[in-house]
């Protein structure tokens, strides 16, 4: 890890705020989707990287991010000036940078990410393809932080380089939710419904015709992924190998007529028997990030909503700039323990965001240095 974090050195650049400190160069990979453009956004001022290289089809590269995505661009009011002026280039391991950030498409990502990871690049992935591998943490900074040690097996197989992921975008604000509760009580079952928002679905998205006036019960894998990648989430790492949580969890996802914001009903029966007063203390009491100054950590992680209505999208999904989970309606369930409503914003916590959040968090634990 020593050796990496002096071929790192070279990729550094100084901020241009004038302070004194050092930024580390980044890069991202598929840039011009919508993951790539939240990337884009997020990363205009961030106060520990500079955005430095974009990359993405071979349509795309040779020309400028700005000339690319006229009629493209969708996040926000307009593209940040510097990223507009990067050229595009392909994706490929030749960017000067040390650290990438993956917005690729599945049907691409997987040996692309890899080929960079084995050219020493460091790859922090929004992408499915290797969040189930058997050496390749998958990270919730707040939740198994200490999966990271997993990587020292990766780079026996990939060299110098190496992939760290974020799970799936409903997936995520669950876990987060759920983690509080795992740890103080212990969770032996979950019962989960997704409400997930049509930008979760990419552009164009879902036919207007498909979806006004209608809720979709089906989205490709998401009910998979749900019930796989939170057991890795909530599981340990043991003599170098994952162990996943013993819990069972059945997942139901639906497509909303909602722009952003993924809204999860959810069941637990729990181990322990808490009181209602402590399973809300469990939650507002959860900050382990707390102290540790990321810039993209919510503090605090979850908001717990007392209003009998909420938490609802349309006003609670941009609370931590869009990083902080909101739950609401905890109430004893009649069938299991207890329930409640999960609210993530799905592009930031549950995509871009939650990719930044990883690499601030491998920086802080010297990985990035």
């Amino acid at each position: 890890m020593a050796k990496m974090q002096r071929d790192l050195s070279k990729y550094y650049t100084k901020n241009i705020s004038g302070d004194g400190m050092t930024k580390i160069k980044i890069g991202i990979l598929g840039a011009t989707g919508m993951v790539g453009q939240r990337f884009v956004e997020l990363l205009q001022n961030h106060p520990w990287f500079e955005l430095t290289e974009l990359a993405a089809s071979e349509k795309s590269a040779g020309s400028t991010y700005e000339s690319a995505m006229e009629g493209r661009w969708k996040v926000s009011a307009q593209i940040p000036e510097k990223a507009g002026k990067l050229e595009i280039k392909e994706c490929k391991p030749n960017l000067d940078c040390k650290l990438v950030f993956s917005a690729l498409d599945s049907s691409v990502a997987g040996p692309i990410e890899e080929d960079f990871a084995k050219k020493g690049y460091i790859v922090s992935s929004n992408s499915k393809n290797h969040r189930m591998d058997s050496d390749v943490p998958l990270l919730i900074p707040e939740v198994n932080s200490e999966h990271l040690q997993i990587i020292k097996r990766q780079q026996k197989r990939l060299g110098k380089g190496f992939i760290v992921t974020n799970p799936n975008c409903s997936a995520i604000g669950l876990v987060i939710a759920l983690k509080p509760l795992h740890s103080s009580f212990g969770l032996k079952k979950v019962f989960v419904t997704t409400m997930q928002a049509l930008s979760g679905a990419g552009y164009p998205g879902v036919a207007s015709l498909d979806i006004l006036d209608n809720v979709v019960p089906y989205i490709g894998e998401e009910e998979e992924k749900i019930e796989t990648e939170s057991l890795k989430l909530l599981g340990k790492v043991e003599k170098d190998r994952f162990s996943f949580a013993d819990i069972k969890i059945s997942a139901q996802c639906n497509r909303v007529n909602v722009k952003d914001g993924h809204l999860e009903t959810v069941n637990v029966k729990l181990d322990k028997k808490p009181s209602l007063q402590e399973v809300k203390e469990s939650f507002k009491k959860f900050n382990p990030l707390k102290g540790m100054k990321l810039p993209s950590a919510p503090n605090p992680p979850i908001i717990v909503k007392e209003d009998i209505d909420r938490p609802q999208p349309k006003y609670d999904r941009d609370l931590g700039n869009g990083m902080a989970v909101s739950v609401g309606r905890i109430r004893k369930c009649n069938i299991l323990d207890y329930k409640f409503l999960v609210l993530s914003h799905n592009t930031i916590r549950g995509a871009a965001g939650a990719a930044i959040l990883n690499a601030e968090l491998m920086k802080v634990k010297g990985i990035l240095r």
